[in-house]
C-alpha cells in the first residue's frame, strides 16, 4: 500500500496543517512542506525570522508517480549539518506518539501559537499537536520577529492550556523587550503555560531572565530522525530510551523516522537494530547518568588543531559566558601553523587575549580561539538557528562584512 506525496508550500501554515489533518486522519497523501513555493526554492519565507534560506534540497523531487509507503505521513527535508540533502520520512505512528509524549510532560494538551517555519520539523510538530488536541492554532505568520508582534498574538490565545515553541534568540527578542519596559512582552512570557526552547543550546543566562519574568520554559533535544523533541529539561519523554555508545548518543522508540527517503545506505548508517530495539545514532557526543542525558556537541564538529581534538561547541559555551561578546558561535578555520583553528564570529567584542586565557584555563591551550570576528549580526537559517556554513565564511579573514577584534 502507498499514499501519493503533496507538496505544500511552507510559508501558507493553514494549508499545511490542513494537509496533515488529511495525512494523520484521513490517509490522505503524505505531507512535504517546503521553504519558497511549491518548487523547492530557497527563499526562506516559512516563518519569522528574517534569516537567510533554511535549504530546504532544490530539486525536481517527488517526481511524477512517485509515491510513499501508506504510513509515512509527512516528509522534513534538510539539509543537514554537511549540506548533504536529507528527506526524513515520519509515519503517523512517529507523530502521533510524538504529541502524546509531548503533552505528557506538559501537564496536558492545549492551544498552540505557531512561530516556527513548517518545513522544520518543530514547526510541523506544533501543527500535529494542535491536531491531536482538537485546538485551532494561532499562526504568527511571516516577516521578522518581533516580540510585540508575538505579544498581540499570545493575547488572541484562548485554550485551557497555552503553549508555544520557540527557539533561543526569539526567547531572547522577547525577553529583551520586557526588560526594556514593554510589558505587554513580559505578560506574553507568563501566559503560556509551557513554552519549548529548543533547535540550539540555551544559555543558562538567558533562562534566568526569562524565569525571573514567569515563564515556563522546557528546553528540548532531538531531531527530525526523532519526529522532534524527545528529551524536555535533559530526561526522555514518554518511552523514549536514550544512551551512549563510545559517547555517542543513540535514540530509540515510537518516535523514530522510517528512514531518509530514495537513500538506504544513509538510513542502514543512522538506524540499527540492537537486541531487538531499533536506535538512532545521532551523531551526538553525549552521556547518559541516572536517566539525564547531556549532549555535549556534534561529533562532526570537532577539530584538530595542532595535532590535539577540539571540540568547538565546547569553546562556544565557554565564550557564550563573557557577556561583551554579545551573541556568538564558533568556527573552524584553517591555518598554515595549526592546521585548523577556532575562530569567534560575535555580535560583540572582548580582548582576544582575555578570550584565549579563558579557554585555554578551561580546554587547553589548542581550544583557544585564534581571533574573534565581529559581525553586526550572525548568519541564521530560516529556523532561527546559526547559520555556521555562513559564519565560517566570515571567519575567513578575507571575508565580507567582517572585522578582526
Amino acid at each position: 500500500m502507498t499514499r501519493e506525496y503533496r507538496v505544500v508550500d511552507a510559508g501558507q501554515p493553514a494549508e499545511v496543517f490542513a494537509a496533515l489533518r488529511a495525512a494523520l486522519a484521513d490517509g490522505g497523501p503524505a505531507v512535504v512542506p517546503r521553504s519558497g513555493g511549491l518548487r523547492g526554492g530557497s527563499s526562506g519565507s516559512g516563518g519569522p525570522q528574517g534569516a537567510a534560506s533554511g535549504g530546504s534540497p532544490e530539486s525536481g523531487w517527488p517526481g511524477s508517480g512517485e509515491r510513499a509507503p501508506q504510513n509515512v505521513a509527512l516528509v522534513i527535508e534538510t539539509s543537514g549539518s554537511t549540506g548533504v540533502p536529507k528527506r526524513v520520512a515520519l509515519s503517523v505512528d512517529a507523530l502521533l506518539a510524538s504529541a502524546a509524549a509531548s503533552a505528557g510532560a506538559m501537564g496536558g494538551q492545549g492551544q498552540w501559537l505557531l512561530v516556527l517555519p513548517t518545513h522544520y520539523v518543530a514547526g510541523a510538530q506544533v501543527l500535529v499537536r494542535s491536531l491531536a488536541a482538537g485546538t485551532e492554532p494561532v499562526y504568527y505568520g511571516d516577516g521578522h520577529f518581533d516580540p510585540l508582534r508575538f505579544a498581540e498574538l499570545a493575547a488572541e490565545l484562548d485554550g485551557d492550556q497555552l503553549y508555544t515553541s520557540l527557539v533561543p534568540v526569539q526567547l531572547a527578542r522577547i525577553v529583551e523587550a520586557a526588560e526594556a519596559g514593554a510589558r505587554e512582552a513580559g505578560a506574553a512570557l507568563r501566559r503560556f503555560d509551557g513554552i519549548l526552547v529548543g533547535g540550539q543550546s540555551l544559555d543558562p543566562r538567558l533562562r534566568e531572565r526569562a524565569e525571573t519574568l514567569g515563564a515556563r520554559l522546557l528546553t528540548t533535544y532531538g531531531s527530525s530522525e526523532t519526529a522532534g523533541g524527545c528529551v524536555y529539561d535533559g530526561v526522555p519523554i514518554g518511552t523514549t530510551a536514550v544512551r551512549s555508545v563510545e559517547g555517542l548518543l543513540e535514540i530509540s522508540g515510537p518516535t523514530l523516522a522510517e528512514g531518509y527517503v530514495g537513500d538506504e545506505k544513509r538510513t542502514a548508517a543512522s538506524f540499527h537494530e540492537d537486541a531487538g530495539v531499533r536506535w538512532y545514532r545521532t551523531g551526538d557526543l553525549g552521556e547518559v547518568v541516572d536517566g539525564r542525558v547531556t549532549v555535549r556537541g556534534r561529533s562532526d564538529n570537532v577539530i584538530i588543531s595542532g595535532g590535539e581534538k577540539v571540540l568547538l561547541d565546547a569553546v562556544e559555551r565557554i565564550v557564550r559566558g563573557m557577556p561583551t561578546l554579545g551573541e556568538v558561535v564558533v568556527v573552524a578555520a584553517d591555518d598554515d601553523e595549526w592546521g585548523q583553528v577556532p575562530v569567534v564570529v560575535a555580535t560583540g567584542s572582548d580582548s582576544i587575549a582575555d578570550v584565549r586565557d579563558l579557554v585555554a584555563r578551561e580546554l587547553g591551550r589548542a581550544a583557544a580561539p585564534a581571533r574573534i570576528v565581529t559581525v553586526e549580526a550572525l548568519p541564521r537559517l530560516s529556523s532561527g538557528k546559526p547559520d555556521r556554513v555562513g559564519a565560517a565564511r566570515l571567519a575567513r579573514v578575507d571575508g565580507p562584512a567582517s572585522s578582526e577584534t
